[in-house]
């Protein structure tokens, strides 16, 4: 469908001052722009009702379908404003895309690619002066689109009422000071998912579920956990929120490969850019034993890991009951990809492989 979008001004926006105290220092995830947009799904009616609306709370039903069965799925991306001033997303028909194959596994209905992408952009143009300067260091506005079960109804079947929205949240560089090598935390008693579960769909019910094994991360003084696979617990999967590459001596680089872990938009970027510089990429099944081996053979010369949030980042040591190894390398592949990814995203590079998505 094309989206006739309704706009609600909000009557009461923040004040400038106000907004640049919190762009000085925005955090993750803290504060949240003017407004928001919505739209609502029946089998009936399809998608209706699309506006931007001013943010505030929403009111369900305590038996909204969401709230007992889990049934929501979600995107993260963010918004990037250029030295001129113009505004600019990053591979946003790849979330779109991506929320389509997450709302096809949860039984929910697909939002088309082109009203996903205007649905982003309608937020995106009302609240632009919540988009951090291009100065700012890595500063951006952070774009969180979610759909959910909204139909008040206990039975167990898909829902018959579902609600898409977008709301945004100016982000700050996720490394303050420049970036750090992080620590890994390997549990051997969580799982993420399993062959046929949801680990491809970026769920919320993923993420609850990892959140205990965070836990025993941070508990064991690491930042991040490190998941094997459920049916021989062997196999390197992802981190709790970042995918994860191995750099070998001869130049050549293997990731986990999908199926049972989320396929990362920031992961397939990196992906092509590091096969641009030269790198042949493996996308195949890597063992924790092969991890091990290849660090103490010295065969595994980097490892790194990727998100949205904090593209790239080298990895510092792996530790698990009863041993640590500590990463080789300078992490100079991971900041050579850092940096080429963040200067496209910003505007800096050219953007060779049309990525960009003018906003404003």
């Amino acid at each position: 469908m094309t989206m006739q979008i309704e706009t609600t001004a909000s009557a009461a926006p923040l004040d400038d001052a106000a907004l640049a105290e919190i762009l000085a220092n925005p955090g993750f995830g803290n504060h949240f722009t003017d407004h928001m947009f919505r739209i609502e799904w029946t089998p009936d009616a399809g998608w209706h009702g699309a506006r931007v609306e001013p943010y505030g709370p929403l009111s369900l039903d305590p038996a909204a379908a969401v709230l007992h069965y889990a049934q929501e799925v979600f995107e993260g991306m963010k918004a990037y404003r250029h030295a001129d001033g113009s505004i600019w997303s990053f591979r946003p028909e790849e979330n779109a895309a991506r929320m389509a194959r997450s709302s096809r596994r949860l039984a929910l209905p697909e939002l088309s690619v082109a009203d996903f992408v205007e649905a982003v952009d309608a937020l995106v143009r009302v609240d632009q002066r919540w988009v951090p300067d291009a100065s700012e260091s890595e500063k951006s506005l952070y774009l969180r689109p979610f759909m959910f079960a909204s139909e008040a109804f206990l039975g167990v079947r898909p829902a018959q009422h579902v609600t898409f929205m977008v709301i945004a949240s100016p982000a700050g560089a996720y490394f303050k000071g420049g970036v750090k090598p992080v620590s890994l935390w390997l549990t051997e008693e969580y799982t993420r998912a399993g062959r046929g579960g949801m680990g491809a769909a970026k769920t919320g019910g993923n993420y609850a579920s990892s959140l205990i094994a965070q836990q025993e991360a941070m508990g064991q003084g690491c930042d991040q956990v490190v998941f094997l696979d459920a049916t021989e617990g062997r196999y390197v999967e992802e981190l709790g929120g970042m995918n994860l590459y191995f750099v070998y001596r001869d130049g050549h680089i293997v990731t986990p490969e999908t199926g049972t872990i989320l396929e990362g938009i920031t992961r397939a970027s990196i992906i092509e850019l590091a096969g641009k510089a030269g790198h042949r990429v493996e996308e195949r099944r890597f063992s924790i034993e092969e991890w091990k081996d290849g660090v103490a053979s010295g065969d595994i010369a980097e490892i790194f890991a990727c998100g949205t949030a904090a593209v790239v980042t080298p990895v510092g040591e792996l530790k698990w009951d009863g041993g640590s190894l500590a990463s080789p390398g300078d992490g100079s592949v991971a900041a050579l990809l850092r940096q080429q990814l963040v200067d496209i995203q910003f505007g800096r590079a050219e953007d060779a492989f049309g990525w960009m998505h003018r906003i404003v």
